[in-house]
């Protein structure tokens, strides 16, 4: 990617951006509009479901689902940002978006995304902690310690973050004003930029290894002791159940990770994917882990497996 954008004819920062949906496949918006209107009905009645099932079961109210139910916020906020505006795009051409709302959106949805990878990072400290030290489990994720974590998770996205709308703002002339993305991404707006923007590219690297890349590492080093603990287990079956507590949690980690990884290896071997592949993907890291995330700890967690079961039972004697 080149640090400087060239201008023949640049424009002046116009006060309304037009967001292209899909490049190359708007002939399709329809079609997409599908899958992604499901995608969010899915995932608001699952996290919805999974948050119902948390506070109403004073059971449930552990560290784990806590953070569970952490997750499921997060998620919410973050297709109701981003699938609304996306459908409004699909259905009724609405692709107009004010300069102040693209820098919104430029800071919530990234923030949401980092908030997710930081909830998931903690969620690896709470394993590792019930493995490594199952009868002070309890006293070391206290509810004091969760809310520190909450604040330090919210603390982190809004650090890295504000930068984001702050550095776009100062941007004086584009090429366009046409956003070739289905939201306001900050790299989008910056590459339409003109002039030198290998400050911006500095910035959004940065942003991707004080977040995604240092809650990977924490997350391989958990379950490195994790794993290290468990092979010192004599039994089998010990070994068996103490896996299956981290089941959901790898699950959900590598749904969530795998398309970012996926896009930083295809860049580093030079591979460039045509655009509408490169925005259907990045569509896939805030869409896809929000809808599967509850389909996955209501399947392999018991106690939720059990309060659907009930739920399900109920609605079968009433009909």
């Amino acid at each position: 990617m080149s640090g400087i954008s060239s201008c023949n004819n640049s424009i002046p920062q116009p006060l309304i951006f037009v967001l292209a949906g899909i490049p190359g496949l708007e002939s399709s918006h329809g079609w997409f509009s599908v899958p992604f209107f499901l995608v969010f009905v899915m995932a608001v009645i699952g996290n919805a479901t999974i948050l119902c099932i948390i506070w109403v079961e004073k059971g449930l109210h552990e560290p784990m689902f806590l953070l569970l139910a952490m997750l499921s916020v997060v998620d919410l906020s973050l297709v109701s940002v981003i699938v609304p505006r996306m459908l409004g795009i699909f259905w009724m051409h609405a692709k107009e978006i004010s300069f102040n709302v693209c820098l919104t959106q430029m800071f919530f949805i990234p923030s949401f995304y980092v908030m997710e990878s930081g909830i998931l990072s903690a969620m690896a400290f709470d394993r590792f902690v019930a493995i490594w030290h199952p009868l002070r489990y309890t006293t070391i994720l206290s509810h004091n310690m969760l809310v520190k974590m909450s604040l330090a998770i919210l603390a982190r996205a809004t650090a890295l973050l504000t930068p984001a709308p702050i550095l776009a703002k100062r941007l004086e002339s584009f090429q366009t004003h046409i956003i070739a993305y289905s939201y306001c991404a900050y790299m989008a707006v910056v590459q339409i930029a003109c002039g030198d923007i290998s400050d911006h590219i500095v910035y959004g690297l940065m942003v991707i290894v004080a977040s995604v890349g240092f809650d990977l590492f924490f997350i391989v080093l958990s379950y490195g002791l994790i794993l290290h603990a468990v092979f010192r287990i004599p039994s089998w079956e010990a070994r068996s159940k103490a896996l299956s507590t981290c089941g959901s949690h790898l699950c959900v980690i590598a749904l969530f990770y795998s398309p970012v990884v996926f896009s930083v290896l295809a860049q580093i071997l030079g591979y460039h994917m045509a655009p509408h592949l490169q925005i259907i993907i990045d569509n896939l890291y805030f869409l896809v882990p929000p809808m599967l995330n509850p389909l996955i700890y209501g399947a392999r967690t018991k106690q939720m497996r059990e309060w659907v079961l009930r739920i399900l039972h109920c609605h079968g004697d009433q009909g």
